[in-house]
């Protein structure tokens, strides 16, 4: 490396550790997104990083022809499609389609680095993950043994007692970056010859997944158990550390038995005695897939699961309101159909392959490929129970590992091209990132005015108006306006971003106001398959003699299609 490049790596590295390490531990928030600003902390952190890295790009454009971009790129399209012919509101897609956009930006950095510097932007991501695991460790420690101490605004507070949900508020986050930090530690302790530090760092990661209860997470442990036991380029020490993972998970349940002995709650004994299922998760698949099969071709359009699922009658629904399938194949294909879906996913296939293929080479470089692999894979896991990956701060991490995985763009193509498309892609990000969080306040003035706010009837207006969260002054809309068509036109936007009681009992008014009293009473239906205690309260009227009864209380005379609702 020469002298001349070495202070824009070193700036680069310093870039990537700061994507990595900050927004999963920014505990602010304000109403009504709860982890808005991590995930535009992620968008800008990393925009950062490739305006930082952009000098040490041999060849970024070499990684546009690999499979996980092409992958992306046909990702980035959905969204905007959607907007075009599916009446998906444009906050909805251009958000999504800017995130996507970030990742398949950040794929192409990891990409296109020199092999020197992508050994060096590896241990830096890892970094980054070790740290903002082992600050996590501390904030659980908190949440569980001294909750009277977070306060909300540096350490999230717990909303289950006596579980751990970190700063990022969810407990499957929680563990799935507890996932991540041991991979990094595995990485950073080989690389830099600590292996005696491996085993606590380990035990500080399996311990906090218990702290969350996390059964994702527990399954996850059981991959590190198999790293160790397939990996044999690792050291002894490294392999039996993984091995012995499995008895951190038993010594950890035992520790905190010992401790809810005492009368103190553990949230772990209670959740798994729920069964290692979800029965409303199954439920969901089911639904998804008859949805596929009712649009297999072009699927429901990006972004419409939550909009055609909740508003098709499934007589035997789970009663959540769900805006995911939490599951990423089955998600792909009844939003984007079997071919598109079929294709994508194909091509992740194929990139995984060829980061297998890379991390099996006993090369300079497997030990980077490898973890880089294991990155991906854990959230991988995650994405067949959950949804990570539409969370910035899980998606930027996990392309910029997949780019690592993958061959080296500069072994394909050798001429070094300009590096300014991803420069101004890296400055898009920050700029938009800080206007989004402009925008946003005008958007918490709705739900927490201050004393000199417009009236809110104004306040929505105005908001309505915002590229990137109209759809949240159009909750506020369709549910504080008086029934009608402006309350009805709002409801059908925002109805795109999540479907809840309340919505509907209020759409269903506005189609009444409107003339519809069919359509009013198949919303009515609808709300009913939920067994909602806002809708049965709702609905309680009907059986009241003394009170005339609502048009919601007779059944729709026909099945509507979803379609038409738009």
């Amino acid at each position: 490396m020469s002298t001349q490049t070495a202070p824009a790596t070193d700036a680069a590295i310093f870039g990537i550790v700061i994507a990595a390490a900050l927004p999963p531990l920014l505990a602010f928030n304000q109403t009504p997104a709860a982890t808005l600003y991590n995930q535009l902390l992620a968008l800008a952190g990393w925009g950062l990083a490739l305006l930082l890295c952009a000098r040490a790009l041999p060849n970024w454009r070499a990684g546009l022809t690999s499979p996980a971009a092409l992958a992306l790129a046909l990702l980035v399209i959905a969204p905007l499609a959607s907007v075009l012919w599916r009446g998906l509101p444009s906050s909805l897609g251009l958000g999504a389609a800017a995130i996507l956009g970030a990742g398949l930006a950040v794929l192409l950095l990891a990409q296109g680095l020199a092999p020197a510097v992508r050994r060096t932007a590896a241990e830096a991501l890892c970094w980054g993950l070790l740290v903002t695991g082992l600050l996590s460790v501390a904030i659980s420690l908190v949440q569980v043994f001294a909750p009277d101490l977070a306060s909300g605004g540096v350490i999230a507070r717990s909303g289950i007692v006596g579980r751990a949900v970190g700063n990022l508020r969810q407990p499957n986050h929680l563990a799935s970056l507890m996932m991540w930090m041991a991979v990094a530690a595995v990485f950073i302790t080989e690389r830099r010859g600590w292996r005696w530090l491996l085993a606590p760092l380990l035990f500080a990661s399996v311990f906090t997944v218990v702290l969350s209860a996390s059964r994702t997470g527990f399954i996850g442990i059981a991959m590190l158990a198999i790293w160790g036991l397939v990996d044999r380029q690792l050291s002894r020490t490294a392999r039996l550390s993984l091995l012995a993972t499995p008895l951190m998970l038993g010594l950890s349940w035992w520790l905190m038995t010992q401790w809810s002995a005492e009368g103190h709650a553990f949230g772990a004994a209670s959740r798994l005695s729920e069964g290692a299922g979800s029965p409303s998760r199954l439920a969901i698949l089911r639904d998804a897939w008859a949805l596929t099969l009712a649009h297999p071709l072009l699927g429901v359009g990006w972004g419409g699961f939550n909009f055609a699922w909740s508003l098709t009658p499934f007589p035997n629904r789970p009663i959540a309101f769900f805006d995911h399938t939490h599951n990423l194949p089955s998600q792909l294909a009844v939003e984007l159909g079997l071919p598109w879906a079929g294709a994508v996913l194909a091509l992740l296939c194929w990139a995984l392959w060829q980061a297998w293929r890379g991390a099996a080479r006993a090369d300079e470089d497997a030990p980077l490929r490898r973890a880089a692999l294991m990155i991906v894979l854990t959230i991988g896991l995650h994405s067949l129970l959950e949804y990570p990956l539409w969370y910035a701060y899980f998606l930027l991490p996990a392309c910029f590992a997949m780019g690592l995985a993958l061959p080296a763009a500069e072994a394909r193509v050798r001429s070094k091209v300009s590096a300014l498309p991803l420069s101004l892609a890296g400055a898009l990000l920050v700029t938009g990132s800080l206007f989004a969080v402009w925008d946003y306040q005008r958007i918490v003035a709705i739900y927490a005015p201050g004393e000199d706010a417009l009236p809110l009837g104004q306040r929505i207006t105005v908001c309505q108006t915002s590229p990137f969260f109209a759809h949240q002054a159009d909750y506020a809309a369709a549910t504080s306006q008086p029934p009608g068509p402006a309350a009805l036109a709002a409801a059908r936007r925002t109805a795109f971003s999540l479907i809840d009681a309340r919505l509907l009992m209020h759409w269903s008014r506005s189609l009444e106001a409107t003339g519809d009293l069919d359509g009013a009473r198949y919303l009515a239906d609808r709300l009913r398959e939920f067994r909602n205690p806002t809708g049965d309260g709702w609905f309680a009227s009907c059986t009241e003699p003394a009170s005339a009864p609502m048009v919601q209380c007779q059944p729709a005379s026909a099945i509507i299609d979803w379609r038409s609702l738009r």
